[in-house]
């Protein structure tokens, strides 16, 4: 009798795959098998973001073919259920999110079923389920977009959340994929802390919390795990790394907007230690957000305190997992264009975190990394969480 169901959760956002197609896509896909032949999961959660990239309407085929090389893969064939879950209808304004979920189920789990949101109700889960198109009428995900008036500033985006709820052996939970909206600027992040994006970003979290909570149906442990676009607070993060440095803000001739703060070291020849512009965040010594897993900046992290009443997460122990060079050479190397930050997370309700912990000292622990560290996997690492469900 098996006691316990080895579980593997991902999430990746997937859009430079997408723009820069064959390029990185292999290496990408091997480290993945890579992570799961390590951990030999039961179930495997895959959450990708940004599916299609930014070129969305050339490369949605493209996309279709990535989730068909998964499935298909020699690494996968012992999966013998699977469920995916892709909207890539660009057309549909309105709706579209990007987001694709897939699901793998180990042929050794017996005991595996899935919710219906139509009938209120689980079904054993069989064959391969495929929705790739419109999910508006599949009635075992729930797919939405944020409200318009959420960023009003920004005409289109493509972010929301998507839900799916299983019941693995005898443990119901819901599984949620989560886009939330980025820093549109680095300069307008520095001028309040928290910073306007960070209110954006509480406002949809909050709003996917409530959806997930509300009365329509029963309540249960939940894993919340996308691109949360959580970022350091900026402004105090420049404070701090500026403190010994003269600041100069350079403003645009035509208006009093700033367009640029640059930091030279009072000493040194004056040298920049930091430069910031809307899409340019330069700092010369780069190696402080890697080293020790840039843990000093943790503190910088302040976004999910917020949430704290509700969700938690398993300590950080990796570096931040954007913006990261698209240069195949240089897989550990953050691009200067946004702050390096913890984006992508895999965060759980109180009544989850305590059941992935229930377990004996000789169990397997859990697990909270980046898939591919030393490869070049673009923009975003994908980040994993593995854990042993226990079976009562």
């Amino acid at each position: 009798m098996e006691t316990h169901t080895d579980v593997l959760l991902v999430t990746a956002n997937v859009g430079s795959l997408f723009d820069n197609v064959g390029e990185i896509q292999n290496e990408w896909l091997q480290e993945l098998y890579k992570t799961i032949h390590n951990y030999k999961p039961q179930f495997i959660a895959l959450h990708f973001q940004e599916v299609g990239g930014k070129d969305y309407m050339v490369n949605m085929g493209h996309a279709e073919d990535f989730f068909r090389s998964i499935e298909t893969s020699e690494e996968m064939k012992d999966f013998n259920r699977v469920c995916i879950y892709v909207d890539n209808q660009f057309q549909a304004e309105n709706s579209f999110t990007a987001l694709g979920s897939m699901y793998f189920i180990h042929k050794t789990l017996k005991d595996i079923h899935q919710y219906d949101f139509n009938v209120k109700d689980f079904k054993a889960v069989s064959g391969q389920n495929k929705h790739v198109g419109s999910l508006d009428r599949v009635t075992t995900v729930e797919k939405e977009k944020f409200p318009k008036n959420f960023w009003p500033d920004f005409k289109w985006s493509r972010k929301g959340f998507m839900r799916t709820r299983w019941i693995i052996h005898n443990q119901a939970l819901d599984l949620v994929n989560v886009h939330l909206f980025h820093d549109a600027s680095n300069l307008i992040a520095c001028n309040s802390s928290p910073s306007i994006y960070s209110a954006n970003r509480k406002n949809a979290l909050r709003y996917v919390i409530n959806r997930i909570s509300d009365s329509r149906f029963p309540l249960l442990p939940f894993f919340l795990f996308g691109d949360f676009n959580f970022r350091l607070d900026t402004q105090s993060l420049v404070q701090h790394l500026s403190t010994s440095a003269d600041v100069q803000t350079v403003k645009k001739d035509s208006s009093n907007e700033v367009e640029k703060i640059i930091c030279e070291e009072k000493d040194n020849d004056h040298q920049v230690l930091l430069h910031i512009e809307e899409k340019l965040f330069t700092y010369l010594h780069q190696a402080v957000f890697r080293e020790d897993n840039g843990r000093a900046l943790l503190k910088y992290d302040k976004e999910p305190a917020a949430f704290h009443d509700v969700i938690g997460e398993e300590d950080i122990k990796f570096p931040p997992s954007y913006p990261y060079s698209e240069e195949y050479t240089k897989p550990t190397q953050y691009m200067n264009t946004r702050c390096p930050a913890w984006c992508d997370r895999i965060l759980m309700s109180h009544t989850a975190q305590e059941f992935i912990h229930k377990r004996d000292d000789e169990e397997k622990t859990v697990v909270y990394n980046t898939v591919g560290p030393n490869v070049c996997m673009g923009d975003h690492k994908p980040v994993f969480l593995f854990f042993s469900l226990k079976n009562d």
